[in-house]
């Protein structure tokens, strides 16, 4: 009984409601990004670069949301993937690109898959 009343406690906190908050910015970055809202790829790449909004700091995965907005035509994405690349190995790069792809095959919005 004890734990359930700490995690009431610990749910109430303001640190708690800031999580629960980044989770859901994540959550609906990822929504928009499948239903093919190419600036949520961008601002993906921003958050796995960063680890903010939720999102673990995570190169390959920053690389590949970069690599995808640059397709999609972001102006600012090809220079942000170009930063992050120098931070990673070859191995990382070609992670990130298979992801990209796998993303693009996955995905059924077409606009962005005849960009590429």
């Amino acid at each position: 009984m004890g734990t359930a009343w700490f995690q009431e406690e610990l749910a109430n906190t303001p640190l708690a409601h800031e999580e629960e908050s980044h989770d859901l910015q994540l959550a609906e970055g990822l929504a928009a990004a499948s239903s093919g809202d190419t600036s949520a790829y961008f601002d993906l790449g921003v958050a796995f670069s960063t680890g903010s909004h939720g999102a673990p700091c995570d190169l390959v995965e920053a690389h590949k949301w970069f690599n995808l907005a640059a397709v999609a035509g972001h102006e600012d994405a090809a220079q942000c993937r170009a930063d992050v690349a120098d931070e990673m190995t070859a191995r990382d790069i070609a992670e990130a690109q298979r992801r990209a792809r796998q993303w693009l095959c996955a995905t059924p919005h077409a606009t962005l898959r005849r960009a590429a």
